[in-house]
């Protein structure tokens, strides 16, 4: 990509902290397009507005945020964690049920604002380590802003592609304790950018680790209307690779525990 289109992007405040190597991938998506450059920029802002924005408020886009509300507050102010808010008791319940005395490395791949349900996570774990990659830089921010605030020691986020898989690996590598690698509601938008690129994912991360968790939405939060999408190509690749899966759904969201 050119380093003047890609200035242009990023020229828009909500751009300007994403991966480099994720606003290649969309402009890629358009380059070859019979229009003008200015049409590409505009269709390239558009999709990752869809992918990397449609979900939160804007104000999220603002660390201070952090210092009037409360993290529940934040958790329902981003549509994912307010689809799922209901529901963080059930669900960390029933994946770390067998992990309280353990000693637990979370690695939440696409966190977006889910390092907020950290008070969730306490509940369930006596000794573990809260590791957040988002591509969004100003979410990382906010997180890292609320882990500072509260004298949060044992929690940290970073800005990452999650197409740079060298990267990935050598971070999950460095994590102590058992391992657990979160996907929540995040292998659509990687298919959306590149077609298997989940496969490749998981290929690589799935030997690093105790277990991975994978989530997709079910259900809208507004209209309440269930998705007719089937993502039987994330079944059916589950089972070519004779990975031990078991799966629960909540209103809106359905998970898939990957193990060995």
């Amino acid at each position: 990509m050119d380093k003047e289109i890609y200035k242009k992007i990023i020229e828009k405040k909500e751009f300007s902290q994403l991966p480099k190597k994720d606003i290649e991938k969309v402009f890629l998506r358009f380059e070859k397009r019979e229009v003008s450059e200015e049409e590409k920029i505009r269709l390239a802002r558009d999709l990752l507005r869809k992918i990397y924005f449609a979900f939160g408020s804007r104000k999220l886009l603002n660390k201070k945020i952090v210092d009037k509300k409360t993290p529940e507050e934040i958790l329902q102010k981003h549509i994912s964690t307010r689809e799922r808010f209901k529901f963080y008791d059930e669900v960390y319940g029933k994946l770390f049920q067998n992990l309280k005395e353990e000693k637990v490395c979370v690695i939440d791949l696409g966190a977006g604002i889910n390092g907020f349900s950290f008070n969730f996570l306490k509940k369930y774990l006596d000794n573990f380590y809260y590791f957040g990659v988002e591509a969004v830089g100003q979410l990382v921010d906010l997180m890292n802003y609320y882990f500072k605030n509260r004298g949060i020691e044992n929690a940290g986020a970073i800005s990452e592609s999650l197409f740079n898989l060298e990267k990935i690996n050598r971070m999950i590598k460095q994590c102590d304790g058992k391992k657990v690698v979160f996907l929540f509601k995040t292998l659509d938008s990687l298919e959306m950018l590149e077609r298997d690129y989940s496969k490749k994912l998981l290929e690589k991360v799935f030997p690093l680790v105790d277990f991975v968790v994978v989530s997709f939405a079910t259900k809208s939060l507004i209209s309440k209307k269930a998705f007719k999408v089937k993502r039987y190509w994330f079944e059916n690749f589950v089972k070519t690779k004779n990975w031990n899966v078991s799966s629960f759904e909540t209103e809106f969201e359905k998970y898939f525990i990957l193990s060995r």
